[in-house]
């Protein structure tokens, strides 16, 4: 009897569906068990994802920000996942009645996730080494799903056809093994991600600053509930990227390379950073992808040594005009050669309040450049910077419509209240944050239900690279629904401006407003 009559068997739909599940499920989970063994290497699912992240149009990115915020990343994973998954499903009901088809379909599958890992641009190991856990993955969920197509058929007909047929106890059999298996290779997932650098990260402690940050001056907090601490703890600092999974770059082995249009090359350690005079100094961080009113803004105290210092060192050639910072997972963005060399405190970053980088925000190291979007100044998880000239490269966000030149537009944001947040009549106070990187907040003014603009009561100033706190008390406030609106003027005597710009190509602009009930 052929295979393909034996195929022909009377299994029900569901039993196919789950064949086809279970076997997509073991090969992916033993592939991404094998990949968080090996250091540097992304999962088969994760190398799909980041094609799908470098392949997508700008405004397909700006508007999973916009719609999903900094939970992008594990919607796009779960639709991954979520796709792959109805494939695979698809194939095991078909595979019930034509195997040859379902392990094609399979096949291709895997051959498309193994293309992915070949040219994925984020791993930071070697190239064949890579592709191990999709060729896994592809070599598991093919096992899996012929061991478990063929103990889908009738005891009589498999025994005859197939030496595999083991009945429809083998298939309840079989199905518990490739579940186990995929269990067992998911949980390795799960407790070995990112250990190297999480083990590297928890034995340093950072040495103290050479120059240490002045103190918090008094007055900073406007002491309005629900306005946005003035230091930003980690926890809450705002995360936009296109790493799908957080590089695992201990900083043991780590280096620095700074090269390029310089008189000596520069390869720097960790150690050799932390025995360098380091300074602290509160900066305030902004995403270009921050719509108004939008949450990508933060401040911190961060921890580095000046990359004035470190170019100083190197000995920046005649001609050079820009900086090619390229991270762990090949990100690169580009700055103007002055934002590095002049007064501004832009640093190689190690610390950031008080503690080692977070894993998620650039351990072991990152560029913090004050005055400019974080898709020209702030790579994370930093392993080169390059002098060179604008002319001879492209960042990656600059080869996907933005701006090469991309300081940050000052802004002010609205934190309390609430979108329809409701005040007893006595006690309407409102507040929020203004900023203006490198020229600083003169004033933040705002308009009740398009009134005439009265003048905020601002935090006192930290530096002129921090955000700035407001308050506002609306003394005279009547019952019912009203609209406030904000705007900032800053300290070279520019206001704001009303009309809105979207986020490509060089960031937002318009003033913020918010709609709220006092009763």
């Amino acid at each position: 009897m052929s295979t393909q009559t034996a195929t022909r068997a009377t299994a029900p739909w569901w039993a196919g569906a789950l064949a086809g599940f279970l076997a997509a499920a073991s090969g992916v989970a033993v592939g991404t068990g094998v990949a968080a063994l090996l250091q540097g290497v992304p999962s088969p699912i994760e190398s799909v994802g980041n094609r799908a992240i470098d392949y997508a149009p700008p405004f397909l990115k700006e508007f999973a920000v916009k719609q999903f915020g900094t939970a992008d990343k594990p919607i796009l994973i779960g639709g991954v996942v979520a796709t792959l998954a109805l494939l695979a499903v698809v194939a095991g009901i078909i595979g019930r009645k034509k195997p040859r088809v379902a392990i094609a379909v399979v096949g291709v599958i895997g051959l498309i996730a193994v293309l992915c890992a070949a040219i994925d641009r984020t791993t930071t190991a070697g190239r064949a080494l890579t592709l191990v856990p999709s060729v896994l993955t592809v070599v598991v969920s093919l096992g899996a799903l012929i061991l478990l197509l063929a103990t889908l058929r009738e005891r009589e007909e498999a025994a005859a056809a197939h030496p595999l047929g083991l009945g429809r106890r083998g298939f309840l059999k079989a199905s518990l093994g490739v579940t186990a298996l995929a269990v067992i290779g998911g949980a390795v997932g799960q407790l070995f991600g990112d250990a190297a650098a999480a083990a590297s990260r928890a034995g340093i402690r950072l040495p103290g600053a050479a120059k240490a940050a002045p103190a918090v001056p008094s007055g900073v907090e406007v002491g309005v509930k629900g306005v946005s601490e003035f230091v930003t703890p980690n926890r809450d600092f705002y995360r936009v990227d296109t790493a799908l999974r957080i590089p695992d770059v201990p900083a043991e082995g780590w280096s620095l390379r700074i090269h390029g249009m310089v008189d000596q090359e520069l390869n720097l350690s960790y150690r050799d950073l932390m025995n360098m005079p380091l300074e602290e100094h509160r900066v305030t961080l902004t995403c270009v992808s921050n719509e108004v009113g939008g949450p990508y803004v933060g401040n911190a105290l961060w921890l580095g040594v000046r990359t004035a210092t470190l170019l100083e060192m190197a000995g920046v050639q005649a001609g050079a005009d820009a900086i090619k910072s390229t991270s762990a997972d090949r990100w690169t963005a580009g700055s103007p050669i002055e934002t590095v060399t002049d007064d501004r405190n832009a640093m190689v970053a190690i610390g950031m309040n008080g503690e080692p980088l977070p894993l998620s925000h650039g351990f072991p190291a990152r560029l913090v450049i004050p005055g400019l979007y974080g898709f020209v100044s702030a790579t994370k998880w930093l392993t080169e910077i390059e002098v060179t000239k604008f002319s001879d490269f492209k960042g990656y966000w600059t080869t996907r419509d933005y701006t090469a030149l991309a300081p940050i537009k000052f802004s002010s944001r609205i934190d309390v209240p609430k979108s329809f947040q409701a005040f007893p009549q006595d006690k309407v106070r409102l507040g929020g944050v203004a900023w203006a990187q490198t020229v600083g907040i003169e004033k933040v003014e705002v308009s009740i239900d398009k009134g005439e603009w009265v003048e905020a009561t601002l935090g006192a100033e930290d530096n002129n690279e921090t955000w700035r706190q407001w308050s506002y008390q609306w003394d005279d406030a009547t019952p019912g629904n009203h609209q406030v609106t904000i705007r900032a003027t800053n300290k070279d005597g520019d206001t704001q401006t009303s009309e809105r710009a979207r986020i490509r190509p060089n960031g937002t602009t318009g003033w913020h407003s918010v709609q709220f009930r006092v009763e």
